[in-house]
Formats: C-alpha cells, structure tokens, sequence
C-alpha cells in the first residue's frame, strides 16, 4: 500500500516538473529556435523524455514504468503550452 503511494507520488512529481521545466526552457532559451515550435516536437521530447527515463526507473526499485511515460507526457505537454504561449511573447 505505502509503496504504491510513493510510486504515484514519484510519477506525479515527474509529470509536473517535466512540464514545467520544459514548459519554462522552451519559453525562455529556444523562443527563437523554429524546431522547438515545429508540430512534432512536442511528440519528440516526449518519447526521447520515456526514454531516457526507462533505464533510470528500471533501476529503482519503487518506480515503475508509469513514472517514465508520466515525465514523458509532461514533457510533451510542457512543450506543446510554451508553443501556444509564443504569441504572447512576441517575436
């Protein structure tokens, strides 16, 4: 019981600082960079985000593979909202 609360605790800590962080990078250091706001980029920082994260979770042994597609989806997510906030920075 305790164990599985923990894991669901790690998969939402990963879901929301995967997308803020990558929210926040993209907003900030690639405003400019065209392939950051490209339609499939949101799709490429979240699979390469699983997996990075799959040998990580592998290791651990609380963790499972949820907590890898949950970074990755807030990854992917985290991209796509600072792709829909460029109008609003200006060029």
């Amino acid at each position: 019981m305790i164990t599985e609360l923990i894991g669901l605790g790690a998969a939402v800590v990963a879901f929301g600082g995967g997308f803020s962080w990558t929210r926040n990078f993209v907003r900030t250091r690639l405003r400019f960079v065209e392939a950051a706001h490209s339609r499939p980029a949101p799709w490429v920082v979240g699979v390469g985000a699983v997996v990075l994260a799959a040998p990580v979770v592998w290791l651990l042994p609380i963790v499972g593979g949820g907590t890898a597609i949950a970074l990755g989806l807030g990854a992917g997510l985290g991209v796509k909202s600072a792709q829909k906030d460029r109008h609003l920075l200006g060029p």
